[in-house]
Formats: C-alpha cells, structure tokens, sequence
C-alpha cells in the first residue's frame, strides 16, 4: 500500500480529502506510467504529463475512472492496489470530476444504470476486506421526471371519463388503467373518445379523424429499464410543446370536443346525420365523427374560469387549485396558490378573459411537481447515520407511484394529510391495502414486467418483407404482422396478470410457462416448420382437392344445362373457393377458455 494512501478503515463513496500531488499522483506513478509514458505509451495514452484535473484534460480522467473501476487498469498481469486503494482513488476522480464539470452539469456517468458493471462483484455477493467499513444505504435527494405513461395518463384524466370498475368484467379496461398506445404502437392523448357513438371507416381512419396529441415528455427506453432520475429533464423544446397541449386540453374543458365540422354532429341519430350531411366517404375526416349529445367529460372549475366574463379571484382560485392537484397530485401550499392566481389575473388583464385565463392556467402544466416527483427530503430528524425517511406528501405520492399512474385515492389522501405517512408500517398498511382492492388499478405492476422481459418492443421491430417470408408465414399473416405484434403484447399483459393472481412460483411460471393467450391469427406464429418431403407431400393434395372441386363444379354445370335447355347457367353468389393453406407452416391448433385481454 502507498504510504499516502494508508489510514484507517474506507467507507466506500466517501469524499477523499486530498489534492492531486499527495493522492492521485503517486497512485498514477505505481500502477499506471510503467505503461502510459514516454514516446510510446501504450493504446497512445501519455500520462506523465497528466496534471491536476481541470476541464481540458477531464475526458482523460474520465477514461481513467472507467479502467479502474472496471479493474481493466492495471492490466491483469500487473501488481494490483489493494481494494481500498482502488476505491479511494475511484471515489477521489469521481468527486473531482464533478467539480471540475459543474459549469456543464457535474459528472453524471457514473449514475448512468448502463454502468452497473462498473461495481467489483466480488464486492458485492463476497466477503468484504477488514480496512473496508459499509454504512447504511440511502438514496440522495432526487427529482423523478414523470414518465410518458404517467403524464399522459394524467393529461388524459383532466378531459376523459372512464368506466367505474365492474368486478364481474375484471378484464375490461376501467379507470386508473394506463393510456394504451394506438395502432401503430404511438402514446398519444385522445380527446373526447368518451362521447364518439360512430364513425366512418376502420381503426386507423378513428385516430386519424379524431384530435389527439402525442405524448410531449421523451424516453430513452430501447429495452430494459427506463424510469432513472438521472436519465431525464424537460427541455425548452418539450416546454413549448407542454404549452400548446396545455391550450388544447384547458379548451376542451371548458368547451368541449374539438373536432367538430358541422354542429350537426352532435346527436344521438348517427344514420341520419350521415344520410344528410355525409353522403360520400369522408374516412379520415372530423366530418367521419358523430358524438353523442350527453355530457360525459369532467365538469370542473376550469369552466366557469374561463367562460365567464369578469371571473372573480374566488372563481380563478377554485380553478387553480383543481388544476394544480390533478397535476401534481396534491393540493398546493397558499403561497403556491396565490402565485397562480395572480399568472391568471395578469394574463386576463392583457389579453381578455377566455385567452388570458387559457395562457394563465397553462403554466400549471408547467410546475415542477406536475413534470417531477420530488424527494427533497426539506424536513425531518436524521437517525445515526444522517439518513431522514421520506414522509407526508413524498412518501404518499412515492407508494402512489409505485402502484399507479392516477392521483392518490381519498384513503391515502387523508394518511397523507393526517400525518400517517411517516413509517415503514403507514407503508406496509397501504401497500397491502391497494394491493388487496382490485378497482383501485396498478399499472406500474404491467409496466415492470414489460421492461424486464421487453416484450412490449415487438411491435417497434421493423420486419421486410423477405425477412417475413422466411418464417414461412403466409401473405395475409404478413400483412397484419405489425398489429398482431402489437396485440400479442396485449396477451402477453394478460397472462402476466393471471399469473400474478395466481401467485405461486411466478418468475418460474413467467419463465417455463407453456400456457398462451392468442387471437385467431396467431395459428401460424405458434406452428412448426413442415420439412421438405411434407410441403411437397401437402401441395399435392392441395393441387389434387383443388382439381377434384373443378370437376365437380364443372358436373354440376353439365347438369344443370342438361336439365335446363337453351339456358344460361346462373353465375353462383359466393362461389366456393378452395380454403387457403399455409404448405410452409403446420398451424397450431388452440384450446381453453376465452379470455379477454386490452388492447
């Protein structure tokens, strides 16, 4: 050991109290300059030059941390330091660099979760060294950006109204469920689906006709995890576009659907607004929709806030603390509440009542707790170590997020405002207690098992058209594939939940499970290959059946002009065709129970 590194036992991540000339220096000059020095340093890496650390030469101390932590530096052949050393100095250019990049936002890499290799598993699973001391954990104060499904969700709860859960349909998409993607696998917001009763046209003519907005926050998700709060902020971009969704959505409170052509719409006599005013085909179009003449988004304050001429401060008010509680999912601080009203009045003042409290309650959309979940931890008594538990509104909406996407329920609400979420126990109680009512929805639940196995990512895989005709599917299997990708994620969700209810050996059961849930499309994905000799052996019989119907059509043609002379044969309705068979694919025969899946 260095004599400058030796002291008494290291706590790991602790803040090594030393400059470059007394620490990482000598440590440099033992295990690093044998190789990384003179006219030919090895992989052209010259560190006899190397100073104390300043953003000119950080890329370089950045590499360094890499190889030391990965122990890939020294090289294994080499005399290695010891475990504390290796620490010390990991933790001592980790610190530095930091300071060194606060002007560009500290250094972050080694928060990054791609970088979990970068811990010495031995470590980890095996017995520790005896000058190496371990404290308690904890996590440091953090911002959690909301994810895209969380937001858009909340979004989506300001202007839809959901179905109550119904015990008797468990599998029937209900309120607090997430936000599904569409078709073609996009998130997007959706307004007024509660209230259309018919359309022109399929499932892609419906999204292109009616007013959506695609969800605004990013994700840097390809596979794996993706919820980390060092990963995401909400940039100026985003900003903007946050902004105009929030004019949309705050219109469509307070007036309604916003894709209405004609008033005429608006009615509960679907077939006679087409036969009048839609003729033609107008697939595709705000024209293609009829919407019922009830009612069924969410009355709020915002109404009266905008609509009404001269609002009080009182009616601004009520508006402002709906809005911020939907958004951030608790109720805002006086002070909090008094900054918004006066946005809204100043806005009203400029541009008029209806504008000006549109651009006023927008910037709610905007506050820091509607786009982050904090955990600041501003208040509290530390225990022996520093450490302070999340408590009230932090700790609330932390077992909020970790079941759901929609604001508290009143029970925990009132834990919350009670002062009963301070403990492990408030915890556990309304853990158990969300978990054990099944119409208080979990979405995070789904959303786990989609990011540890990805399935969820079938439908973003981009398959040609050769590629596809080398699994042997059939054409009209190919031209479906996409969605079928997109509703096999769907089943997948549902067995996964079945599994869950279950509850016994479940990643064994998710692991080795034969059970599927399937559509009647799927017969081919799920088939086996025919060898050669049986797709030869099949496309006979196939040309022998079709060569037998042939003939028989054609004897009941000559029999029929037999007994009828001198006239045409009638041309057949629906002709019988020959079924299509797939020669390349054994399709796979399903059996069980029907089994209802979102989608």
């Amino acid at each position: 050991m260095l004599p400058c590194l030796a002291s008494d036992r290291y706590i790991p991540g602790s803040t090594v109290p030393a400059n470059f000339e007394s620490f990482a220096e000598p440590f440099l000059n033992e295990h690093c300059l044998d190789c990384h020095s003179g006219s030919e340093p090895e992989a052209g890496l010259s560190l006899d030059t190397l100073g104390a650390m300043d953003e000119a030469n950080a890329t370089t101390w950045r590499s360094i941390w890499a190889q030391v932590s990965l122990q890939e530096m020294p090289p294994e052949e080499a005399e290695q330091p010891s475990v504390s050393d290796r620490l010390r100095f990991r933790d001592w250019v980790v610190h530095n660099l930091d300071a060194t990049m606060t002007e560009s936002g500290g250094f972050r890499a080694h928060r990054d979760p791609t970088k979990g290799n970068f811990i010495a598993h031995d470590l980890l699973f095996g017995p520790l060294p005896d000058d190496i001391e371990i404290e308690p954990t904890f996590s440091p104060a953090r911002l959690w950006r909301v994810t895209p499904q969380e937001h858009i969700a909340r979004l989506n709860e300001l202007i839809n109204t959901e179905p109550a859960y119904d015990a008797s349909k468990p599998g029937l998409r209900t309120h607090g469920d997430e936000v599904p993607t569409n078709h073609g696998g996009e998130l997007k917001l959706y307004f007024g689906t509660d209230r259309i009763t018919k359309w022109q046209g399929g499932t892609v003519a419906y999204a292109t006709a009616v007013k959506s907005i695609p969800s605004v926050l990013s994700s840097a998700r390809e596979h794996g995890f993706e919820n980390y709060p060092d990963l995401y902020s909400v940039n100026s971009a985003e900003a903007t576009q946050l902004l105009s969704t929030a004019s949309d959505i705050l219109r469509y409170m307070a007036y309604g659907p916003l894709s209405i052509a004609a008033p005429q719409q608006i009615t509960d006599d679907p077939a006679a607004y087409f036969k009048k005013y839609v003729p033609g085909d107008n697939r595709g179009l705000p024209s293609s929709l009829v919407y019922s003449t009830k009612t069924v988004r969410p009355l709020t304050p915002v109404i009266p806030a905008i609509d009404t001429p001269s609002a009080t401060d009182d009616c601004l008010r009520k508006a402002v603390d709906y809005l911020f509680e939907a958004l951030t999912f608790r109720p805002p601080q006086p002070s909090e509440s008094d900054r918004y009203v006066t946005i809204v009045r100043e806005s009203v003042h400029k541009l008029g009542q209806k504008d000006g409290a549109v651009l006023g309650l927008s910037a709610i959309f905007l506050d820091r707790d509607a786009l982050f979940r904090p955990e600041l931890v501003e208040y509290g008594t530390p225990d022996a170590f520093g450490r302070i538990m999340l408590q009230d509104w932090e700790l609330g909406l932390a077992v909020n997020h970790a079941l759901r996407y929609i604001k508290p329920d009143e029970d925990l609400k009132k834990s919350v405002l009670n002062a009963a979420m301070r403990t492990r126990d408030d915890v556990e109680r309304e853990v158990q207690r969300m978990l054990a009512d099944d119409s208080i929805r979990k979405p995070r639940i789904l959303q786990f098992f989609r990011e540890y196995f990805d399935y969820d990512q079938g439908g973003y895989i981009c398959k040609d058209t050769r590629s596809l005709i080398t699994t042997g599917i059939s054409g009209k299997t190919r031209g479906r594939h996409y969605r079928s990708m997109f509703e096999a994620s769907a089943s997948t969700d549902r067995l996964i939940e079945l599994i869950l209810k279950e509850d016994r050996d479940v990643l064994r059961q998710l692991l080795t499970t034969q059970k599927v849930i399937v559509t009647k499309n799927d017969s081919e994905y799920f088939g086996q290959p025919r060898t050669k000799a049986a797709r030869v052996a099949l496309q006979k019989e196939v040309k022998k059946a079709a060569e037998k119907q042939k003939l028989q059509e054609e004897a009941e043609r000559n029999a029929w002009i037999a007994a009828n002379p001198g006239k045409e044969p009638p041309k057949k309705k629906n002709p019988r065709q020959a079924p299509t068979i797939n020669v390349n694919v054994e399709e796979a025969l399903f059996e069980g129970p029907d089994i209802f899946a979102r989608v």
